[in-house]
């Protein structure tokens, strides 16, 4: 099931057909957000840097179909360069600390063997 389809037929004036390739052409260019006034629809949509596209050209029938489909994903991708913010909130990895070795038996360091001094 898809989250949303907008569909719309209707017949154009090869004029009218034009300012609406030209009004997605401008919002393709500006990127980002975008709104397309699409008759009486006006459609939001967020549009990335980075699109896939596909163009299918029919000729059958006594007609002549072109489709131009666009097609990018609805989620922002992660990149490696994060902005300084989202890189703080990322775990830090932990630090390793060598084991220290544990005495065994009765030795003892130079310090534990001298006699304790006393002061009067």
């Amino acid at each position: 099931m898809k989250d949303l389809k907008f569909e719309q037929k209707r017949s154009l004036s090869r004029i009218e057909a034009a300012d609406q390739l030209a009004a997605l052409a401008d919002a393709l260019r500006k990127g980002g957000d975008a709104e397309l006034e699409l008759g009486d629809v006006t459609l939001s949509l967020r549009i990335p840097d980075d699109l896939r596209s596909e163009v299918e050209v029919e000729v059958g029938s006594g007609e002549v179909e072109l489709e131009i489909e666009l097609k990018w994903p609805t989620t922002r991708p992660r990149t490696a360069t994060r902005p300084a913010a989202a890189a703080e909130e990322a775990p830090k990895p932990r630090k390793s600390t060598p084991a220290k070795p544990r005495r065994t038996g009765t030795a003892r360091t130079a310090a534990a063997k001298r006699p304790a001094v006393k002061s009067p």
